[in-house]
Parts: C-alpha cells; sequence; structure tokens
C-alpha cells in the first residue's frame, strides 16, 4: 500500500479516509471473507487497503474524475467493497445497480447518471450490463468501459489485471476529501414507476454510521465483531450498516453470495451481527416450526413451552415459581439450540427494508434470538430509528437513533431531519423540492410517536386504500398477518373506491394440492385474520396469483416489496369480477 496514497486521506471526513484510519490501526486484522470452489479466502485490512489503491490510481489512468459516476453491479464480495472506496477515493460517485436489473433497468440508469465506467461481475450480469453499454455508446457516442470481477467477455477488462497493470499506483491522487461531496447515488427500487437517484453524501452516510454505532455499542457488539453480509450492497441498508460501519470498527465482513446458503453459513461464520430484511426472518421461522413440527413428540412440546413462557415474558407478565424453574431449564433443552443454528455467538439480528410482522418478532424473542427492528429510508441513509437493544418493543420501530429528529406532520406522515438526509435527488428538482421541505424530510409513510418516542409505521401513504364508504385502510398490517399463516406466501390487498376488500393471493407450496383444498385452507385463514380486524378491514374475497410475485417477473422489487401497481395491473380484470358476484 502506498503511503503517499494514504496522506492524501490524512482527515476524517470522508468514508475513505475513515477506513483507511482502521487499516493504520489493524493493518494485519482479517476483514474480508469470499467462499469460492468450496474455501473461504482472506483479505487483511493492509491488503484491502493496497487493492483500493491500484484500482483508484487505475482508474484515474481511465481519465475517471473527480465528480464522474461509476456503476457497480454484482452480487456480494470483496470486489464490491474495493472499488466503491476506489471510487469514492478519487472523488468520483459509487453508483450501485441490483443484481435483478434488467437490460432496460440498467440502460436507464447509465443514461440517467451518465455514467462514465462499470465494473460488474461476470455470467448474465455481465451480458446485461454489456447490451445496455452498447446501446447507450450507440446514443450517446460515448465508449464504456467495463471492468469485470470474473473472467471478462470480449471487449471488457479485467480487474484483477486492472490491478496488476504497470499504472496501477503510478497516478497522482491529489483529490482532497469534503464531507459535503457526494459519495454515492442510489436508486431507489421504487414500486411503481421509474427509481429516483438519491444522492447520498460523506457527512450524510457517517452520521448513519455514527447512530448505528451508538446501537452497537449499547449492545456490547462492537468488541471483535463478525458480519455476515447477505442482503444486496447496492441496498443502502447493507451499503451503510454492512459494510462502511464494519469497516470503521475494525470488524470482519463474510459474504454471502445466496440467500440459499444463509442457513449452513450462519454456523459456520458464527456472525455477532446481521442485518436482513424481513423476509429472512419469516423463512428462518418457516424452517424452525416445520422441522420442530416434523419431529413432533417431546420436542415440539418443550418447544411450544419455551415459546409461551418466552411471550409471557416479553408482554410483561411475571412467571410463577415453578414457570421459572421451567423457563430456565427450556433455555438449555431449546432456546441454547435454537441459538446454536444461528452460530451461538449472535448478539442480534437487525431488520429493516420493510416492515417486520410482530408475531415473527416475538417468536425470536420468545427464543431468545434478540431481532432489532429499524425504519429507514434511502433518502436517509438509510437509518432513521431502530429499536434499542436494552429495550426492545418489536412491534414498534424503535425512537430516532441519535442525531435524528422526527415528527408528524397534520395528515399523519413522519417527518425526519438530520444530517443524515439527502443532498436531494439527482437531476430531479422537482422530486427534490416535493421531497425536502423547509428543512425536513417528508417520508410517505404514516406514522404515530408515542409518549415515549418509540414509533409505529402504520403504512405507505400513497398505498392507503379508501374504500367508497370513506374509510381510509393501511393494508401492510392485515397482509402481514396472512402471510404469517403457513398456508400463505404472499399477499397484496385491493379494494381502492370499492364497498370492500378482496385479495391476490399466492399460496405456500401449492404444488400437489387439489385447488379446492387450496382455495379451502386460504378461506380459514382469512376467517381467521378477519375475526381480529374491524368491519371496514374484513377480506371479502379472493383469487389466486398465477404465479409468486417475483423481481424476475416485475412484480416485486429488489428490496422485495410487491409492486402494487404492477400486479393490479395484471390482475384487474378478475379483481374487478370478484365485486360483480352476487
Amino acid at each position: 500500500m502506498s503511503d503517499s496514497f494514504i496522506k492524501a486521506f490524512g482527515s476524517d471526513n470522508s468514508l475513505v479516509g475513515a477506513f483507511f484510519a482502521t487499516v493504520l490501526a489493524h493493518p494485519d486484522k482479517a476483514l474480508l471473507h469470499d467462499k469460492r470452489d468450496g474455501q473461504w479466502q482472506v483479505q487483511s485490512y493492509s491488503e484491502v487497503a493496497d487493492k483500493v489503491a491500484r484500482l483508484a490510481s487505475y482508474l484515474r489512468y481511465c481519465s475517471i474524475q473527480k465528480g464522474d459516476r461509476v456503476l457497480i453491479c454484482s452480487e456480494n464480495r470483496s470486489e464490491w467493497a474495493i472499488s466503491d472506496l476506489a471510487i469514492m477515493a478519487i472523488g468520483a460517485i459509487a453508483v450501485p445497480a441490483y443484481t435483478t436489473n434488467t437490460v432496460g433497468d440498467h440502460h436507464f440508469i447509465l443514461e440517467h447518471a451518465e455514467v462514465s465506467l462499470i465494473l460488474c461481475s461476470g455470467g448474465r450480469i455481465a451480458e446485461r450490463l454489456s447490451a445496455a453499454a452498447a446501446a447507450y455508446h450507440t446514443e450517446q457516442k460515448i465508449p464504456l468501459p467495463i471492468i469485470c470481477f470474473d473472467t471478462p467477455e470480449a471487449g471488457m477488462l479485467s480487474f484483477d489485471a486492472c490491478l496488476g497493470a504497470e499504472n496501477a499506483l503510478t497516478q497522482e491522487i491529489n483529490y482532497r476529501p469534503d464531507a459535503s461531496d457526494i459519495a454515492c447515488i442510489i436508486y431507489t427500487s421504487g414500486t411503481g414507476g421509474r427509481p429516483k437517484g438519491v444522492m447520498l453524501t460523506h457527512a450524510s452516510i457517517q452520521a448513519n454510521i455514527d447512530a448505528a454505532l451508538d446501537l452497537v455499542r449499547e449492545g456490547r457488539a462492537d468488541k471483535n465483531a463478525v458480519f455476515l453480509s447477505l442482503l444486496p450492497l447496492s441496498h443502502s441498508y447493507e451499503h451503510t450498516g454492512g459494510m462502511h460501519l464494519p469497516l470503521q470498527i475494525g470488524a470482519e465482513i463474510w459474504y454471502c453470495s445466496s440467500p440459499d446458503q444463509v442457513a449452513s453459513l450462519l454456523q459456520e461464520v458464527r456472525p455477532t451481527i446481521m442485518t436482513a430484511v424481513p423476509r429472512l426472518y419469516e423463512a428462518l421461522h418457516d424452517r424452525i416450526t416445520r422441522g420442530v413440527a416434523a419431529k413432533g413428540g417431546v420436542t415440539q412440546r418443550l418447544f411450544e413451552q419455551a415459546i409461551f413462557l418466552g411471550k409471557k415474558q416479553q408482554s410483561g407478565l411475571s412467571l410463577g415459581v415453578f414457570e421459572q424453574i421451567q423457563n430456565k431449564c427450556l433455555d438449555v433443552l431449546v432456546r441454547r439450540k435454537v441459538r446454536a443454528r444461528f452460530g451461538g455467538r449472535l448478539a442480534y439480528f437487525v431488520s429493516g427494508g420493510a416492515a417486520l410482522n410482530s408475531e415473527i418478532g416475538t417468536f425470536f424473542l420468545a427464543l431468545g434470538v434478540n431481532i432489532l427492528q429499524g425504519y429507514g429510508q434511502t433518502e436517509a441513509s438509510p437509518l432513521v430509528s431502530a429499536n434499542r437493544p436494552s429495550k426492545i418493543r418489536i412491534d414498534t420501530v424503535g425512537p430516532a437513533v441519535r442525531g435524528v429528529s422526527v415528527k408528524i406532520a397534520a395528515d399523519g406522515e413522519l417527518l425526519v431531519q438530520g444530517a443524515c438526509v439527502m443532498k436531494g435527488y439527482w437531476r430531479d428538482d422537482d422530486a427534490t423540492a416535493e421531497a425536502l421541505r423547509d428543512g425536513w424530510l417528508y417520508t410517505g409513510d404514516l406514522a404515530k410517536i408515542e409518549d415515549d418516542g418509540y414509533i409505529t409505521i402504520r403504512g405507505r401513504k400513497k398505498d392507503i386504500i379508501v374504500t367508497s364508504g370513506g374509510d381510509n385502510i393501511a393494508p401492510a398490517k392485515i397482509e402481514a398477518a396472512l402471510t404469517f399463516m403457513p398456508e400463505i406466501e404472499q399477499v397484496m390487498i385491493y379494494g381502492d373506491k370499492k364497498a370492500w376488500l378482496s385479495a391476490v393471493i399466492v399460496p405456500s407450496e401449492a404444488e400437489g394440492r387439489a385447488p379446492d383444498t387450496v382455495k379451502q385452507d386460504i378461506s380459514r385463514c382469512i376467517d381467521a385474520v378477519n375475526k381480529t380486524v374491524p368491519q371496514a378491514e374484513k377480506i371479502r374475497r379472493f383469487l389466486i396469483a398465477d404465479e409468486p410475485f417475483t423481481t424476475e417477473n416485475g412484480q416485486m422489487t429488489p428490496t422485495l416489496k410487491v409492486k402494487r401497481l404492477v400486479v393490479t395491473d395484471i390482475y384487474l380484470e378478475r379483481l374487478n369480477a370478484l365485486y360483480k358476484k352476487s
């Protein structure tokens, strides 16, 4: 690693400077771990820093200047982090892109962000980006270099070759970082319409890291921390909390390239912290409950009693003397085994990106597995609030984190203020003016702030269903209650300007079951949920989806939120037909 390169970052005004400060403090400590050909490959802080310096120098050789936009698209791996740091090290701006993007999605970002260079992994990702870059080149008459992390296709550059090129570490890096400089432009996944490019600065992301570190220290999880990185690094949540935070506390990062590997990697990596979206916890809940049910007998009875007593404690009720003795025994017989499935040293999971079903959260808490539900938006870098490790109220998203102020507008919308708030939307002054007003970020989410500062999110303003009877219904809570049922995988509720609610439902493992049986199972689930909600929120009729909502068919965002407009458009005729039946 070049000492002169590090001296260019003598201040703590940038994320890169903060990383190099950690390198100087822990040069030989393990940092990035990638599993390749069945074996873990590890790189120390100094080894990573050397590659950052080499790639930064090569990017300068490629004439990338301060303010230029450079796109990164890859599954989670060490090259992603190295690329992000190298881009920022020369004052350029990283533009993360989701691996699920279509050629059209990539083309839009290349054009809108006016990208100057691409860094990506191989296979389908490289093929899609190559096609998008070719179209961009034809239209703009500007060549777009592509550096590939894997074996490059024709016309692409090799990542490893660029690091070893004679030009690496020969270019002068004279960028002096400023906290107000744009570090990255993260395009929101968007549940409808084209995504917007959120401009986040070094200062806004650092404010979020400082707030997250406050939480981590309260939970005593900042020493010898081990992160298992699953959520896409193109997601602001993982970009801040799963990459830049660990880089600043001298932690290790182990990369999980596929959700299918999570269960085995939890035991292999034994993480101390892990951030993920609710979908992971739902899958883990399903895996655990199905496994226990399959064993049955004493195992199932002990497990259910552990849940019962754990939930009783969570609700604030005291246990009787016999229950206390029983509960301690269950700590050994049940909870210790569950924690072992997660590696045995997990301080807590952190849930964000979407609402966590409180039943799922309570389930894990009852088993002694801590989950901190938080809330955020890309526009806030992204963390806004989170449950405190010392006071978990899983049915809320916790109080505002350090450095963030919140308030509720007259119409119930949550407003956010703080150094973490974005600079604005790239090339979209109208959208910026709409989102940032009088120093506050208008989140678009309806919320309630309790007397102790804990926040409850009701749902998205734009998702609110207004029935013909004038009732305002937030569908998210009802959908969460339905998807908690083992028989139901996904739900989208419909009923705007209608007399009552209906739903599009994706059954769980419907294959092999008769259609009538599937419908009867779903009807029972709906009846059960209907008993718990007001009359206006009851679902009267439903239809079964033709296929699951996925990113591949365009019915979900890369962050696994249902694209309501897309799904509604697909099933609109059949949904409306439900209201014509007697």
